[in-house]
């Protein structure tokens, strides 16, 4: 017995020491790994979704927008000149959803957009469009799906209007559908300043994986030609101030992407990224968007970088 449970010992050493070294590993491999993001769907001169995710350069698509929800409006998709959801037409977008996930890209529905038709104003509001948007793009079922039986990785909140105060409660809905199986991923765009106006509550609950701050079109917290100090100030303030797992710096791909805030490539390599990349929640880049990226090559200029 004493030879037996001096093996035994030593063999709970040995596990031990296994599980001490594997652990890390398998915390790393939970990270995105410094990804880039990118939005999809508002131009229909920027390729299709499977080209998208053809050029290798993306972790996670946006597509956007669902654009019109809650006080008694039917949930409207616009993907402006891809396809036309009213005919049924996006419904032919499975098999390009189904290839990106094939190569490992998280594809994830954006709710909101800049044209502001959406609110959500009770916590019933909230309820029926988590039904809705989990009946007709995640893992529910419907007659009538706009992007057909392809089924997305999470919902992204890029609220820019409406009433902030019931976007925690449909998060809520929405993580709840979450399952052994398959995770209900979810994502915010919030501006800047902080807190956001709009979803601020909603980050509150501390649901979101992934949180890409829109740097950009805010000259009080973002980059300025020759000085990161307002931009890097916003980073630590994000990343000390909520509870999500990765914060990804939002940057529009090329200058005419936004009114202001563009990074060149260079000063974003040499100053920007240095700054960001050795904090914890660290994500990667959100870039706005795939029309503008293909102007300017953005992404494949930085994604050996970030």
């Amino acid at each position: 017995m004493a030879g037996s449970s001096y093996n035994n010992n030593k063999l709970n050493i040995l596990l031990a020491v296994v599980l001490f070294l594997l652990a890390p590993c398998s915390r790393a491999s939970r990270s995105p790994g410094g990804g880039i993001a990118i939005y999809w769907g508002q131009n229909g001169n920027e390729g299709t979704l499977a080209q998208t995710c053809g050029t290798g350069n993306y972790a996670f698509v946006n597509i956007a927008f669902l654009c019109s929800f809650g006080s008694g409006q039917a949930p409207q998709l616009n993907l402006a000149g891809h396809c036309d959801p009213y005919s049924n037409a996006c419904a032919n977008l499975t098999a390009d959803i189904t290839f990106c996930q094939s190569r490992g890209v998280k594809i994830m529905l954006s709710i909101g957009g800049g044209a502001g038709g959406y609110s959500l104003n009770s916590q019933q509001d909230a309820l029926m469009l988590a039904q809705y948007i989990w009946d007709n793009f995640l893992g529910g079922h419907s007659d009538r799906r706009p992007l057909g039986d392809a089924v997305l990785d999470g919902v992204d909140f890029d609220i820019e209007g409406g009433n902030p105060d019931h976007y925690g409660a449909l998060a809520t809905y929405l993580k709840s559908y979450s399952n052994k199986d398959k995770e209900v991923y979810l994502s915010a765009a919030p501006q800047c300043p902080f807190p956001d106006q709009w979803v601020g509550k909603a980050l509150q609950t501390g649901l979101f994986d992934y949180v890409w701050v829109q740097f950009y079109n805010n000259p009080p917290c973002q980059y300025t030609p020759g000085s990161t100090a307002n931009l890097i100030n916003s980073w630590n303030q994000w990343t000390t101030g909520i509870n999500a797992t990765y914060i990804f710096l939002g940057l529009p791909a090329a200058p005419d992407a936004a009114g202001s805030g563009f990074i060149p490539v260079g000063s974003l390599k040499s100053q920007v990224l240095p700054a960001v990349k050795n904090t914890a929640k660290y994500g990667g880049v959100m870039l706005w968007s795939k029309f503008y990226d293909d102007q300017d090559g953005y992404s494949s200029a930085i994604k050996n970088s970030v």
